[in-house]
């Protein structure tokens, strides 16, 4: 294999200030490739006029970026490009790249098929057809999980190649201090983290008739809504970093009830701070929890969380579980070894050499 490149770009529609997964997988990936002595450039939403994303306003779409885009990129001279989101910025790069025949990855992060089929009504499989036209002339198409990959192969998207995620282990791990006012709370504590959004489920969560609290923690335009449907849970804003934490420690299940995200990387998170995962069994929590609650290779001994069709029974389950269990599973999941695969990743698309096609 050839010598890695050490100039790359990394173009992406999410960015901060936004809080997502997306967008915390690019930070702490840019992080250790600059200590690894690569040379990062990036192409963001906060270098270009912009407007807010219909349905989700967190999300700034830039505004004619082409030229921009182009001329960051030609300035730059990057050895190869990576393509983090479908956007705009996303597309722009993408057409930079086939017109000068410079070498890129993409990644598939989130599901906006199924993201805007829940908005609009439409049937996802309308919006498939460009999700595989912006992916096709890559070298290749960086995923997750096991069955998000199988499902992209499937559809034709590929060639797929595997990024995991990891979690900041300073800062998510089981002696963290509970957060009194989480904790305090009649029991067991049900806990959600995430953007409170009707794509999330969480009405499916808040329904469940099950002795204890609800705690939601997160922002979004579905939040007045659900404050008034559903008084008697807690509703505590978005938190980051300890007091984000804390929170998890506070629980006793972490509740997952998205059936359209790729990954869940607060899943991952809860673990680490000893907290056992209930969802459904679908793409993340069948890859992180595993169809019998023991990882998504059934390689555990013991069960860290739980996935079924009937959410309740998962909560009931999952609170059956060791927190010293769920927080082992959890440390294993690492930075530095997602940052191995996307370099390996990188490596291996410039040495396939694939010919590029619009």
């Amino acid at each position: 294999m050839t010598a890695f490149p050490r100039r790359i770009a990394i173009v992406t529609d999410a960015w901060k200030p936004q809080v997502n997964g997306v967008v915390r997988t690019l930070e702490e990936t840019i992080t250790r490739l600059i200590a690894r002595g690569h040379v990062v450039e990036t192409v963001t939403p906060d270098q270009f006029t912009s407007v807010p994303m219909p349905f989700y306003r967190e999300i700034r779409l830039a505004l004619v970026p082409a030229r921009t885009v182009a001329r960051k990129l030609a300035a730059f001279a990057p050895d190869i490009v990576h393509i983090a989101t479908e956007g705009p910025i996303g597309w722009a790069a993408r057409n930079w790249c086939l017109k000068h025949a410079v070498p890129f990855t993409s990644a598939f992060h989130t599901r906006f098929p199924d993201y805007v089929a829940v908005r609009t009504g439409l049937s996802a499989e309308r919006f498939w057809p460009l999700m595989q036209r912006f992916h096709a002339p890559g070298r290749a198409v960086l995923a997750a999980t096991p069955s998000l990959r199988r499902e992209l192969v499937g559809r034709g998207i590929g060639p797929v190649v595997p990024w995991s995620r990891g979690i900041d282990a300073g800062l998510f791990h089981p002696n963290v201090d509970a957060d009194p006012l989480i904790a305090d709370l009649p029991g067991p504590v049900m806990l959600y983290v995430g953007r409170v959004a009707p794509e999330k489920g969480l009405d499916e969560f808040l329904r469940i008739d099950r002795p204890g609290n609800k705690v939601i923690v997160g922002d979004g335009p579905a939040l007045a809504a659900l404050k008034a449907r559903y008084p008697k849970a807690h509703f505590v804003g978005r938190l980051t970093g300890r007091a984000l934490a804390s929170a998890y420690a506070a629980a006793d299940c972490f509740v997952f009830p998205s059936r359209s995200d790729t990954f869940g990387l607060v899943m991952v998170e809860a673990l680490a701070c000893g907290v056992p995962v209930a969802g459904f069994p679908v793409q993340g929590p069948i890859d992180i929890v595993g169809p019998v609650g023991r990882g998504g290779m059934n390689e555990l001994l013991h069960p860290i969380g739980a996935v079924d069709e009937n959410l309740g029974h998962a909560i009931d389950r999952a609170l059956m579980c060791r927190r010293e269990d769920c927080a082992r599973y959890g440390a294993e999941f690492s930075w530095d070894a997602a940052t191995d695969q996307f370099v390996a990743a990188l490596a291996s698309a410039l040495e396939t050499g694939t010919s590029i096609a619009a």
